[in-house]
């Protein structure tokens, strides 16, 4: 078992990521916030993650609450802050001196109709290391081809406008942006069917974030169930 290391250890790194972080970001072709967080919580989540600074989920949980990204459409989960919970809360990691093992899989981001986010370990339909999407649209793991860093280089370069080219309505900016971090939208008729297939004319609706990510998760584990007699994997 890989010894746990101290917060102190995690950050002090001799190529911390956070500062070429702050280049990309500045490059960004997307609206973007970079949400503050006190000190005592971006330290604690590093230490529940158990990962260095020097890695690009341990730069953004150990500098900022979060990472918002084009208009508020994609969040990017890093130590937390009001309407958004932490990275290691949302995949519950507790103290890792008594973790049996790592998450089958990390969930790393939101967008704004509930679609996840999530590193695969060892129980999405990918390599390890790779970022998967659960879409609502879907409501199954898509693998992304890439891992964590180039996932956050490919939202700030403006990857969202042809990934999200049939889920967006005109004036989508404007209703996304008005949202707060603990609200998403949700559509009707669901996104899924065939009749959900034209967002722009359904019936959209802005409702608590945690009670769209469970409407979207019970639809899927009760069309699978349906179909082929079992869940997919949680999306947490």
């Amino acid at each position: 078992m890989t010894p746990t290391r101290s917060a102190d250890e995690l950050l002090g790194v001799d190529s911390p990521v956070w500062p070429w972080l702050e280049t990309l970001l500045a490059g960004a072709v997307v609206d973007f916030k970079v949400l503050s967080a006190d000190d005592t919580s971006k330290r604690d989540v590093l230490f529940r993650l158990q990962v260095t600074a020097a890695s690009t989920l341990g730069a953004i949980a150990s500098n900022c609450a979060a990472i918002v990204i084009d208009h508020g459409w994609v969040r990017i989960l890093g130590a937390g802050a009001n309407g958004i919970e932490d990275i290691a809360t949302v995949n519950a990691l507790g103290d890792p001196d008594h973790r049996a093992a790592p998450p089958s899989h990390l969930v790393i981001a939101y967008d704004v109709l509930g679609g996840v986010f999530a590193i695969n370990h060892d129980d999405l339909p990918s390599e390890p290391g790779e970022v998967c999407y659960w879409g609502p649209d879907t409501l199954e793991w898509t693998p992304l081809g890439a891992g964590h860093t180039a996932f956050v280089e490919w939202l700030v370069r403006g990857g969202t406008t042809e990934f999200y080219r049939e889920l967006r309505w005109p004036g989508w900016e404007e209703e996304v942006a008005t949202l707060s971090l603990d609200e998403g939208i949700s559509v009707y008729p669901f996104l899924f069917t065939k009749e959900g297939q034209n967002i722009a004319t359904a019936a959209r609706k802005t409702v608590p974030f945690h009670e769209l990510l469970y409407l979207n998760e019970h639809m899927a584990k009760s069309l699978s169930a349906n179909q082929n007699g079992g869940p997919p994997p949680g999306v947490r």
